[in-house]
């Protein structure tokens, strides 16, 4: 399986924008280490919000097409289809319940086998969960003091699509994100734009 394994902060830095979501990414932030410090072009400007996107969710190039394909194969605004299909990834939805304290560790707690979906063992980070599933920390994994931290002292904000059970170690996807409740800057229009010149 592939990843993403370049420096975070770095990249967070050169994308001018904090995709990673960790409080020390942008410290060393300065106006000439950002990509959109200079003048784009109309294209330079689309591939910046497709390369911030595929950051936010540490997609690699090749699977991030099959959505966007996917995206504009669907009923709706092309865009916003695209970002619910992968906000609605189970790596993402790990972390986004708080049982990991960036993308790229959920990714590595469902591939190791400490999630199940409605009960089930699932250690594929792609899995798209659907309304009324829940994602839930293997009871064993439980005596790991890293994760039941991370879920116990992670306090996000609260999005109105996710509901956390903190008894059961538990989170549930209640409705599909709508677009302006999903935690990214992103001008997603700009993307499909990016892959509709092609």
């Amino acid at each position: 399986m592939a990843n993403m394994r370049g420096p975070r902060f770095k990249e967070a830095r050169r994308l001018g924008l904090n995709v990673h979501g960790h409080p020390k990414a942008m410290k060393r932030a300065d106006k000439r280490s950002r990509r959109d410090a200079r003048k784009l072009s109309e294209y330079g400007k689309q591939l910046l919000e497709k390369q911030r996107l595929r950051a936010y969710y540490g997609v690699m190039e090749k699977q991030f097409l099959r959505y966007v394909n996917q995206a504009m194969n669907e009923e709706g605004i092309t865009g916003e289809v695209l970002v619910k299909k992968l906000e609605t990834r189970l790596d993402n939805l790990v972390y986004r319940i708080g049982f990991a304290r960036s993308t790229r560790q959920a990714r590595q707690l469902v591939s190791h086998g400490h999630i199940l979906v409605n009960g089930k063992k699932v250690d594929r980070p792609s899995y798209a969960i659907e309304v009324g599933d829940v994602i839930t920390l293997k009871e064993s994994s439980r005596k790991n003091e890293l994760f039941t931290e991370n879920f116990s002292e992670r306090h996000l904000e609260e999005l109105p699509y996710i509901k956390r059970d903190m008894e059961n170690f538990s989170g549930e996807l209640i409705s599909m994100p709508n677009r302006e409740d999903v935690p990214i800057e992103i001008d997603d229009h700009l993307v499909v734009e990016f892959y509709s010149r092609k």
